[in-house]
């Protein structure tokens, strides 16, 4: 594999006062990485127009997780779903909905429709590629009605942050025909549309996954993957990022993105810790030295020899935060 591409944004030059993720970052970026040559361009430069942007005088355009299934890459904003078609990147698809808060995740189903979590209002999405809403379900459990704890009078495209969270969805996936989606607050993988199923994952919050074969995989920003048997649901495995191949304990950073190449080799994103009042999401880097912080970067690990292959600087493409990593197009 020579190329990834992966999704994020640009930190803004001149930082303002509230240094927080929704007044934070100028441009949603899509990078495309050379991972042989350690290299990257930039494929994509976004920002989200005023009717779908907070209203709030600074809001951060940036580009979450997504997915790739042959030409075609789906991804959000924090408000917006775009649909590219690759390798040129033309846009052939957009959504934007009153109901889209700090969208995390988007993934089409089989029937050409589409899984979008809006994680400020806990709660996932079914919608058609014409932006009709078919089903709402709320991450706190199907018995909780998804607009409890929101209005269907507000545009929630407008307002900067719902924070905090009570579940904080982050990627929504299929097994069969049940929806599942990770849960960053209760540390977990729930399903949506059956009642009872659940995957126990992580003390720490959980955040992205993938599938590859029989086998889901999940991170926790603390720089853990948890590999998961498909069908028995089960934990084979947890690998601990922090001590592979980092004698000094330096602080990784927040653990978002995820590509599996194979059984043995994964891409895993990383970044930067930035301030936050949100402390109770980062209380895992308490024991880290921070003076050894590492910048946004990607990384290569063979899971199999616990040994970290390459590491790759996106700081200096440009890439302050990152969120999707997937195997790009020749």
């Amino acid at each position: 594999m020579d190329n990834l591409y992966v999704t994020g944004g640009r930190q803004r030059q001149k930082l303002i006062q509230k240094e927080e993720e929704w007044n934070l970052y100028e441009k949603a970026l899509i990078l495309k990485v050379n991972t042989t040559g350690g290299t990257a361009c930039t494929c994509v430069e976004y920002q989200s127009p005023p009717e779908a942007s907070a209203s709030d005088g600074a809001p951060s355009f940036l580009f979450k997780g997504g997915t790739l299934v042959e030409n075609r890459v789906y991804v959000c904003t924090g408000t917006e779903v775009l649909i590219y078609r690759l390798p040129r990147f033309q846009q052939i698809g957009y959504i934007s909905l009153p109901c889209f808060n700090d969208l995390h995740h988007v993934a089409p189903e089989s029937n050409g429709n589409l899984l979008v979590v809006s994680t400020g209002l806990d709660m996932v999405v079914e919608v058609t590629s014409d932006g009709k809403v078919l089903r709402e379900w709320s991450a706190l459990g199907q018995s909780q009605d998804p607009w409890t704890l929101f209005s269907k009078e507000i545009d929630y495209r407008k307002v900067a942050t719902t924070k905090p969270h009570r579940s904080h969805p982050n990627f929504v996936f299929q097994l069969g025909t049940q929806v599942w989606v990770t849960r960053c607050e209760q540390g977990d993988a729930v399903c949506l549309t059956q009642p009872g199923p659940k995957i126990a994952l992580a003390d720490t919050c959980v955040h992205d996954g993938n599938r590859y074969e029989d086998r889901l995989y999940f991170t926790s920003v603390d720089g853990t993957v948890i590999i998961v048997d498909s069908s028995t649901l089960q934990t084979l495995e947890v690998i601990d990022l922090k001590v592979i191949d980092n004698p000094k304990r330096s602080l990784l950073g927040w653990c978002r993105g995820l590509h599996i190449v194979d059984e043995k080799t994964i891409w895993v994103g990383f970044t930067r810790v930035r301030k936050t009042k949100f402390r109770e999401k980062i209380n895992w880097v308490k024991n880290v030295f921070h003076d050894l912080e590492e910048p946004t970067h990607i990384a290569c690990y063979d899971i199999r020899s616990k040994k970290c292959l390459r590491k790759i600087d996106l700081e200096t493409y440009g890439l302050n935060v990152l969120f999707g990593i997937f195997h790009a197009c020749a």
